[in-house]
Order: structure tokens, then sequence, then C-alpha cells
């Protein structure tokens, strides 16, 4: 087994409630004099009360191109990526030296060298630290991430990993364009970042006590690829969201779930605590519904929603923070759950 230490978020400093943000898309990507009455109706429906973006709002129209939308992202995203990780190494009692592996995972920018890289000076992290840098799993990359942290460090139990997520989906915005999939995703996608310490089973934290990782599974499924992604062009990422997610978790998810419960001796009736990423209120309801969870098991992902927005793979990792903080029975199992593109999920089981 392998433990999560500590887990920490950050978010930038410019936080809008959703209908100023309507208002500001409205202004920026539906034609002028058009109706916004579908456009105000998805925002509202989203379950989001506020989020927080990279850039104050009204800097949004003077980004010229993909280029310049990327080199804001670039700056953002090593600024939150060091906050994020610094606040999660401290909770966890260690130091920048003490890490072995950083893992990074973003699907919303560009940067060679990676990120990752960019922060090894800035932090003190060691010459040798070992370093992996994944783009294109959106959504599921913060379930994944760990799982991936957790096959790493069985064979090195006594080593330090970190997983640290940046997401600013609003840099992605396309301008002039009132497509269906621009509006919801402009709806729902908010900017921020988390990191994960996960240490081995014979590497003590300092102080942090998160719960232990038992095990992994990701599942792919077939002909999905156009469920979720993006197209790049020149104007940069354009969102592919197909109105079909909710029904691919009523499709698969469940007996996803119970299989992979049912190989470690446990029912859905067992998990003390689900930690699912906010894909959306249509998704969450999908989840609920083909589980058959009981009222409230899905709380923390819904305040997490309205409180931020969907971060894409940090949103998960948020929702993770909070339940660690409201201290879940002892000894009980857990489960993460997250989609994404591919279209695929990845679920984790933990111990608390």
């Amino acid at each position: 087994m392998t433990r999560i230490a500590a887990v920490r978020g950050a978010l930038p400093p410019h936080r809008y409630p959703q209908a100023e943000i309507t208002d500001t898309f409205a202004a920026l990507c539906l034609p002028t004099g058009a109706d916004r009455r579908v456009l105000d109706r998805v925002h509202a429906s989203a379950r989001v009360d506020t989020r927080h973006l990279a850039l104050p709002l009204d800097h949004y129209a003077k980004l010229a191109d993909f280029g310049a939308a990327n080199d804001v992202w670039l700056e953002v995203a090593v600024d939150l990526a060091a906050e994020a990780i610094e606040s999660a190494l401290g909770a966890a009692g260690f130091g920048a030296r003490d890490v072995d592996l950083i893992l990074f995972t973003t699907v919303t920018g560009l940067a060679v060298p990676s990120v990752d890289a960019r922060l090894v000076g800035r932090l003190g992290l060691r010459e040798d630290v070992k370093r992996l840098p994944v783009f294109g799993l959106g959504c599921v990359a913060g379930a994944a991430g760990i799982a991936r942290l957790h096959d790493y460090l069985r064979d090195r139990p006594d080593e330090v990993a970190v997983l640290v997520s940046v997401e600013l989906c609003s840099l992605t915005l396309q301008r002039d364009d009132p497509s269906m999939a621009n509006v919801v995703a402009s709806a729902l996608f908010g900017d921020g970042a988390a990191a994960v310490v996960v240490c081995g089973d014979d590497r003590e934290p300092g102080h942090g006590r998160g719960p232990k990782v038992i095990a992994a599974r990701s599942r792919m499924y077939p002909d999905s690829e156009r469920v979720m992604g993006w197209d790049v062009g020149g104007s940069g990422f354009r969102i592919v969201l197909g109105a079909d997610v909710p029904e691919m978790a009523r499709t698969h998810l469940g007996g996803d779930v119970r299989d992979f419960l049912a190989d470690h001796g446990l029912t859905t009736a067992d998990i003390t605590a689900w930690v699912c990423h906010p894909g959306g209120p249509r998704v969450l309801e999908a989840v609920a519904e083909t589980l058959d969870l009981p009222a409230g098991a899905l709380d923390m992902t819904w305040r997490s929603l309205a409180a931020t927005g969907n971060l894409s793979s940090t949103s998960v990792l948020h929702v993770l923070r909070d339940t660690i903080a409201a201290r879940p029975k002892p000894g009980t199992p857990g489960l993460m759950i997250a989609m994404g593109p591919g279209f695929c999920s990845e679920l984790v089981l933990v111990e608390w």
C-alpha cells in the first residue's frame, strides 16, 4: 500500500459570480444581437455559484490568439503549481529535497520545458528528481495521477512522490463560437491547481495522515473518442463535449465500480465516503443513479462544483482534500471516481 500524506489546492485570486461570467461570455462569443436565452439557461442550470479565473474578466477580450493565451497559462500555471506543492509538502511534514518523483498533469496549456522542470530550481527540488509531465488525460487525470504514483511507489516503498495538477480552463475560451459545446463548457469550467504528496509503505510522513491507497483500476470504453476532448487548431483548444457523457456513466460506471469493489470483498454499501469528480449536474445525477447512492453521498462534490466549477483534473483532488478534512471513519473504505477523454474512467480504492 501507499499513503496520501497531504492534499492542498491553489486558486487564482480573480473570483466572480456565475452571472458576471455569463455576461462576459455572451459579449465575447455570441454574435451581435443574438438571442442569449439558451446561454442564460445553460449557465443558470450548471449549479455553479462562483469561479476563479486566471485573469480579471476584462482581460479576456485582450487575448489576441492562442499564443497569447498560452503565455498567460504558463506564467499562472507555474505560480499556482509552486503554491500548491509548497503547501502540500508543508502539511505532510516533508521538504522539497525529500521528493523523488514529480508528476505534472494538465490539459489546458503547453510548455517545453514543462512546468515540472521549471519548478525544480524554484522549489529547490533535487537535481536527480524524476519528472513525468502528462498531457491529455483531462478530467480523469487527478484520480489517474494518484493511481500511477501508487503503481510507482509499490516498488519503491521508501520514496516520496508528488502529483501536481494545474488547469486554467478559462484560457481555452473560443471567441465567436456559439456552439452548444462551447456554451456548456463556458458554464462549467474554472481555473485552479492542486498537489498531492504520496509516500511509500516504508516512508512515514512527518505529520500528514491521509488515507492509504489500496488499489486502482483503469477502464477504456470502445468507440468513444469523440465523447470528450479537444480539436486543436489555430485558435487553440476547441472543446469536444458530447451530450452522451451522462449516458456513458449510466451504461458503464455501475458495473465497473461493483466489479472492482467485489474483487476486494466490498460492495457500494461499504463505502463510507465517495470522492467523485464534479463533471456537471447531469453527470453527477447519472453517477448517483447508476450506483444507487444514498442521499447526500455526493454532497462534497456538489459543494465543490458550486464553489469553483469543474476544474478538470484538479477538481477531484479538491474534493479529496475536503473529504480528508471531514475525517471519514478510520479503517473504512472510500472510493475516488473520475471520467475523462478516451472515453475512460479511473477508480481508486482507499482506506481512511
